[in-house]
Order: C-alpha cells, then sequence, then structure tokens
C-alpha cells in the first residue's frame, strides 16, 4: 500500500523538488536556531535585539511572499520561480559575513526568507487528492528531517570553527540554487484558464466556506511559534536540563515525529481526519501543561515522546483537511493564500510569546500555549467535521470537488 500510494510522489521530477527542500530546509533550521543567533553574537558582535529583529524579518519575509509566490507559480515556469528564490536565499547568507552593521544583517536574513516559499509550494502541488494525509506525512518527513539535522549539523561546527559554519552554509545554500537550475521548465500544475479577480473570488468563497478551520490555522502556529524563544531557557531554568539533555528532548521528539508521520497520515486517510486532530491537539495542551509541574529528566523525555507522536497525528491530517479546499488548477495561488493565513500566528507568536516570559516566566507561556491547543481540540469535539471537504468517508474521497 505505501509503494502504491507514494508512488505518484516519487515520479517525474519530484525526488529533486525533495532534495532540494530538504536543503533548504537543512539551512534554515541550521540559520534560525544556531547560525543566526550564536554567529551575530560570537562573529559579529551583534546585540540580541537585532538577532532578534533578524529573525523576524526572516519569517516577515517569508509569509508575506507565500501569496505572491504562489501567484508567480500559476502563471511562470517552477524553475525560474524555485531558481530565482534560491538564489535570493544564497545572496542573504552570503551577505552575512559582511553583516556587522544591524540593517545589513536584517537585510541579509529577509533576503533569505524569500527562497524558502517556492520549492514548498511545489511540492504540495504535487500531493493527489486521494492519498493527500499519506503523501503529506512523506512530504513532511523530508521537511523535518532537513529542518532537524541543519542544527545538530551546524551546532558541531560552531563549535570548531565559526567561520567554517558560514562557509557550511553558503555551501549548502549553492547546492540548492545550482539543482534548481536542473528544473525542467513548464507550469507547476495545469492551469485553469481564469482572471486573476476571478481566481480571488473562487478563493475568497473557498475561505468563507473553510471560516471555521481559520482561527486553528492561525491558533496553532500562533501557539507553537510562542514556544521557540522561550524552550531551550526553560529547559534549563525550570527542567535543570543541561545542553545535552536539551539535545536529547529535541532528538526524541522530532525523531518521534518523523518517525509516526507516514503511519498517521496512511491512518488519517483510512479512518477520517477529525480524531487525529482532536486528540493530537488536545495530547499537545496536556503534555505542555504537564511540563510546568517541573518534571524529573526521565518523564519530561517521556513527555517529549508523546509530544512526537502527537505532533505527527496532526500534520498530515490537518494539512490533508486543508488540500480539499485548494481550487483546481490554481494550487499555487491557493497554497500562498493558505499558508500566508498559517504564517500570521507563527510571526506573531515569538513576540507574544517573548513579552509574556520577560513580563511574568517562561512557564506562563508554556501553559498559555498549552490552553491553546486544548482550546482547539474541543472546539473540533463539537464541530461537524463531515461540513468539511477534506473530511469525507474513504469511499467517497474521490468525488469531493
Amino acid at each position: 500500500m505505501s509503494k502504491l500510494s507514494l508512488k505518484p510522489l516519487l515520479r517525474t521530477e519530484m525526488p529533486l523538488y525533495l532534495v532540494i527542500l530538504f536543503l533548504i530546509e537543512f539551512v534554515r533550521g541550521a540559520a534560525l536556531i544556531s547560525f543566526l543567533p550564536i554567529y551575530g553574537d560570537k562573529a559579529l558582535g551583534l546585540n540580541l535585539d537585532v538577532i532578534g529583529a533578524a529573525i523576524t524579518a526572516h519569517y516577515f519575509t517569508d509569509t508575506g511572499l507565500k501569496l505572491a509566490i504562489g501567484y508567480l507559480l500559476d502563471r511562470m515556469s517552477v524553475r525560474t520561480v524555485v531558481a530565482a528564490g534560491s538564489l535570493f536565499s544564497l545572496i542573504g547568507i552570503a551577505a552575512m559575513q559582511y553583516a556587522d552593521i544591524p540593517w545589513v544583517f536584517i537585510t541579509a536574513a529577509a533576503l533569505y526568507g524569500i527562497g524558502i516559499s517556492p520549492v514548498w509550494i511545489v511540492c504540495l502541488t504535487k500531493i493527489k487528492e486521494d492519498q493527500r494525509a499519506t503523501q503529506m506525512g512523506f512530504l513532511y518527513t523530508v521537511w523535518l528531517v532537513g529542518l532537524g539535522s541543519g542544527p545538530v549539523v551546524i551546532n558541531l561546527v560552531l563549535d570548531y570553527d565559526l567561520q567554517l559554519s558560514y562557509w557550511v552554509m553558503v555551501g549548502v545554500s549553492l547546492a540548492a540554487w545550482l539543482l534548481s537550475l536542473l528544473i525542467r521548465g513548464g507550469k507547476s500544475v495545469h492551469i485553469d484558464t481564469v482572471p486573476f479577480r476571478r481566481q480571488l473570488s473562487i478563493l475568497g468563497k473557498r475561505l468563507r466556506e473553510m471560516k471555521l478551520l481559520l482561527p486553528g490555522m492561525v491558533l496553532q502556529t500562533l501557539g507553537a511559534g510562542m514556544l521557540l524563544p522561550i524552550l531551550p531557557s526553560f529547559a534549563v531554568n525550570s527542567l535543570d536540563m543541561t545542553a545535552t539533555h536539551y539535545s536529547i528532548l529535541l532528538m526524541i521528539g522530532g525523531g518521534c515525529t518523523v518517525i509516526g508521520l507516514i503511519p498517521m497520515g496512511k491512518l488519517s486517510d483510512a479512518f477520517g481526519k477529525k480524531w487525529f486532530l482532536i486528540v493530537g491537539f488536545l495530547a499537545f495542551g496536556l503534555v505542555l501543561f504537564a511540563l510546568t509541574l517541573h518534571p524529573p529528566l526521565g518523564l519530561a523525555l517521556f513527555w517529549a515522546f508523546v509530544l512526537g507522536v502527537s505532533y505527527a497525528a496532526v500534520l498530515p491530517a490537518w494539512n490533508a483537511l486543508l488540500a480539499a479546499y485548494v481550487p483546481p488548477g490554481q494550487q499555487g495561488l491557493g497554497w500562498g493564500v493558505f499558508s500566508t493565513v498559517e504564517g500570521i500566528g507563527g510571526m506573531i507568536g515569538p513576540v507574544v510569546g517573548g513579552l509574556i516570559a520577560t513580563r511574568y516566566s517562561e512557564a506562563s507561556v508554556i501553559g498559555l500555549a498549552g490552553l491553546l491547543f486544548i482550546v482547539i481540540s474541543a472546539f473540533y469535539v463539537f464541530f461537524p467535521f463531515r461540513l468539511f471537504r477534506g473530511e469525507s468517508s474513504p469511499s467517497t474521497a474521490k468525488e469531493a470537488p
């Protein structure tokens, strides 16, 4: 079954897209979690507020350009859009060596954010209707492995040589750009000949249809974003973890997510997505609350395991549900709109989390994020999922318009 369901994802140029996605996410994870904070501080002597502004600038360009890139992918060749984005990312990383002036550092980080969206949206447009969750589980596995391996590798290199870490980042970015030049010309998907205003009208109709999903789209990324700036210090200050313990915690959570994505995707394709989302969000929220009780190391590592499994249950089911609302022939624009909506929470979350942690405590951020996920879960318990396009029974999945 797995070979049959993944075969459409691996034919034609999809493996090339996946390699480019892996390389870009490798650099993204390495840059945001390790390279920008450490290199900006130790090599460039920049203050933490400048580094924080640079990370925000990265997310701003990444999120803000998703709609425009989706529109371009509906009208230009994949090679042109992906290669141009990869080139901007390469320029952004290369400029870091000369970015000891704050505005240059922030601009370089913003330039790097331009190259994230194109290949991700291209991969999303290749997902097949009748195996959405399964194939998205595979796609997210590639994404997570790249995103997680980047910080691990760069952390090791940073301990050895700061300048070498810079050249590793440049080299991987260069490889991604060169591979993007191998993409054949042509449109990303079959595009219906529809005026842009008409396309926006169709998308507006779909957004109105899925309006009860919109709060979840924003709140889940808001909750996750709140955790980003405070998790390392929370682990050290509240859970008495060493850097090694924290690395192990991340590896357990991330590894369980990667291992669970494809089987969870298959199960949600077979049994429906409602309870995977409800249980996944609920478990995520309860575990975050449990972490505020200062559990011992062994229990904290177990909670990391539960978080990883919960995330694996939510990701493919959630994105498969969204995929049902992408208008046929307008996948690039459709995914651009939805990714932009989701990105709103990701942009706001780190700022909110940082402010709450400064005014109150890191534990209060963890607890509030947990409450958000529990609220999302409770809402979807009572919401009639049968009204969602992506929640038809397996036997009628192909009939969804």
